[in-house]
């Protein structure tokens, strides 16, 4: 993959709530995001509602993220251009609004919004930490900003695959890397969750489950470690490097530590194992693969 660098050098991948309060108190064009969001089906806007940073909105990674669930595009395909774009302005992120979006699970929803705008060359940062870290006040009224213009740019096709581009990695595996983020036990198809058509992973992937991007502190390693990590991952040496998880959401969690490590250009595959595994023509693998960590 390419030298360190950032997709957005004016903002990095990942802010502390430090960074966040100073923000907050230079004011600017700057939207707070509250991205919570349950596997479990515990409802993301009742947290929200019942406390949220300061000004912070609040995103649906169902509607707002996605678009409709499909077979072929899995639980969370990405949405239009047109309609991210709607949703954006609706949520009163203009073209030139930065944004930083947290979560209480890690990072690895409020991640999904954050690759999404930086993969469209948007200034977005992760709260490091989540609303656990913030020590400051939280509300608890719905918050509403003026809406804004927001230009329906298409999405990068370097920055997302398909299942159709997917399919012969097993055959042509050198230089092209693909990390499943989901947890350990449903890539090795011990534990597959009930949302999952098939137990296993997509061939020739390897584990690399997104709660391994964070210390005991439950915030980000440090660059440093997990550019360890995604070397011994292969990442280094490799062509392209595509991440994937149960439906697109949190692979971004990969992709975003991958940014912090200084690895850029990696892609998404938002199908995930909801497309891929709903297939039944598509083959599967089960264990560890390995050099899988």
């Amino acid at each position: 993959m390419s030298e360190p660098r950032s997709d957005h050098p004016s903002v990095p991948p990942v802010v502390s709530p430090a960074r966040l309060a100073e923000r907050l108190r230079e004011g600017g064009e700057l939207a707070v995001v509250d991205v919570r969001w349950y596997l479990d089906g515990r409802d993301g806007h009742a947290a929200y509602l019942s406390g949220h940073l300061p000004g912070a909105v609040w995103a649906d990674v169902d509607t707002d993220l996605s678009s409709e669930p499909t077979p072929e595009g899995g639980r969370h395909p990405l949405p239009t251009p047109e309609a991210f774009a709607e949703a954006l302005g609706r949520l009163g992120i203009g073209d030139a609004t930065e944004v930083v979006a947290y979560d209480d699970a890690g990072g690895s929803i409020a991640a999904r919004l954050v690759w999404m705008l930086r993969a469209l060359g948007s200034p977005a940062s992760v709260l490091d930490g989540g609303i656990q870290a913030w020590d400051g006040p939280l509300e608890t009224e719905e918050v509403r900003r003026e809406p804004r213009t927001r230009t329906a740019v298409p999405w990068p096709a370097e920055r997302v695959a398909t299942t159709e581009e997917l399919k012969d990695l097993k055959a042509r595996p050198y230089g092209r890397l693909l990390l499943d983020a989901r947890a350990r036990v449903r890539y090795t198809g011990e534990e597959p969750a009930p949302v999952d058509a098939r137990p296993g992973h997509i061939p020739g992937a390897r584990s690399a489950e997104w709660q391994g991007n964070l210390g005991p502190d439950g915030r980000f390693a440090s660059p440093e470690r997990l550019r360890e990590r995604f070397a011994r991952l292969g990442v280094e040496g490799a062509e392209s490097v595509t991440a994937y998880c149960g439906s697109g959401v949190t692979a971004c969690h990969d992709l975003i530590a991958l940014e912090h490590a200084g690895f850029t250009g990696a892609r998404l595959y938002p199908g995930s194992w909801s497309a891929w595994g709903a297939d039944a023509s598509l083959p599967v693998e089960t264990g560890d693969a390995e050099g899988g960590h």
